[in-house]
């Protein structure tokens, strides 16, 4: 990054880097094939020695390396990697990264569907230990010689916890781990995950970077703190050239052109220019969802809230430390759970849907949709009460969301 501000930077990435015909936004490349002026060219291309050339839009295209550059600037890392959707990127760093006898530990309160990829690992012969990440200690504890990597979300989804981030970090410096954090939530604009010693940042782009719910896709950013050379699952094959893309290299030729979860053109368009006012959506949700927090947790009728900024978390010092704001997420529990459904029917401006950091304010009951398939055993583990609500927070007034709260609650 330059000594230019955040969104400065955002907004002049595409001019930094070159667009064509003058234009101010990177256009949008349909193409899947490109061709070449010479058949040494084509080669050069496969091979490695022709740098700075696209051959299938599989792998990539002006587009999504325009993006690519952006997010890397965000994250402050040394490269990115785009995909389709955030799971697609989840997916792609674990099976391009990890073999058969390699051990995971995994926050035991991640998304569900990053605990159902858990199974699916499991079932390939990778080990994966679940462990309360909210305190380095117990991620320590179950740390043995094959262990390979430290995965964890800044803020959990829907519970808030927040990891050990700093503690964590220092932990996997020691022993040699690759330390992943999943910064979908807060998103570089409230937290930068390298500032903890993450060697990999995710980014479901989906949600606070594109933001208006109208694009998919996902992230790895590699911020350049972790020594490719000791990884022992590096293939041969990309041992070569700058050691700190030794990492990055290996997911996309293994984790996006072999297993094909590109990110479209239009999308990465959309994400693009969500990104312009992602420090502007954040601010203005994080103030809304810090209202709604705290007039929730006033109210008799409520029995718990679930909010990063609120002094009564688990983590509040801790968010207090790394995190400029609270983001868009919040979840609670009514008194009478019985009420829950009755409650969400009569909010007018919530949507009744899943997803998450969209403009408009989203509201699902956790229990008996997202994490149903999951199971009480594991929905208990995870602090998902039955009467769970979940609140992804939009842009809306934040006078008009206290109101039409106040009215559902009475």
């Amino acid at each position: 990054m330059t000594a230019q501000g955040f969104t400065t930077n955002i907004v002049h990435a595409d001019s930094a880097f070159g667009t064509e015909h003058g234009a101010v936004h990177k256009p949008v490349h349909n193409s899947v094939q490109f061709g070449f002026d010479t058949v040494e060219d084509l080669i050069g291309m496969f091979q490695g020695t022709l740098k700075g050339a696209y051959s299938y839009s599989r792998q990539g295209t002006p587009t999504t390396a325009a993006l690519e550059a952006k997010i890397t600037r965000m994250e402050d890392g040394v490269g990115s990697v785009s995909f389709a959707t955030g799971m697609a990127a989840i997916c792609g760093l674990f099976f391009t990264l990890l073999r058969s006898g390699d051990h995971l530990v995994m926050s035991q309160f991640v998304f569900g569907n990053t605990n159902s990829i858990a199974d699916t690992l499991r079932g390939l012969g990778v080990d994966v230990s679940m462990v309360d990440a909210t305190d380095a200690q117990a991620v320590a504890a179950v740390v043995r010689p094959n262990t390979r990597m430290v995965f964890v979300e800044t803020v959990a989804n829907p519970g808030t916890q927040i990891a050990d981030l700093e503690g964590i970090g220092a932990l996997c410096q020691q022993h040699g781990l690759v330390y992943v954090v999943d910064n979908t939530i807060l998103s570089p604009a409230l937290f930068r995950a390298k500032t903890v010693g993450a060697s990999i940042v995710m980014n479901s782009l989906t949600k606070s970077i594109a933001g208006h719910g109208s694009a998919l896709g996902g992230s790895l950013t590699d911020t350049g703190l972790f020594d490719w050379t000791q990884y022992p699952n590096i293939a041969e094959a990309y041992r070569k050239g700058d050691t700190a893309q030794w990492g990055l290299t290996q997911i996309r030729k293994k984790g996006l052109r072999d297993m094909g979860g590109t990110l479209s053109a239009d999308h990465t368009h959309r994400i693009a220019l969500g990104a312009e006012t992602l420090v502007l959506r954040q601010r203005q949700a994080s103030a809304s969802t810090l209202a709604l927090a705290q007039f929730l947790e006033s109210h008799p009728a409520i029995a718990k809230v679930n909010y990063p900024m609120l002094p009564s978390h688990p983590q509040h010092e801790r968010a207090l430390k790394h995190f400029s704001a609270g983001s868009w997420l919040l979840s609670f529990e009514l008194r009478d759970a019985s009420d829950m459904l009755a409650f969400v029917n009569r909010l007018q401006l919530p949507v009744k849907a899943t997803g998450l950091g969209d403009t408009r304010t989203l509201i699902i009951p956790v229990a008996p949709t997202i994490f149903w398939e999951a199971g009480a055993e594991v929905r208990a583990a995870m602090g998902i009460a039955d009467g769970l609500v979940r609140l992804s927070v939009g842009l809306e007034e934040t006078a008009d969301l206290l109101a039409d709260f106040k009215q559902a609650l009475g």
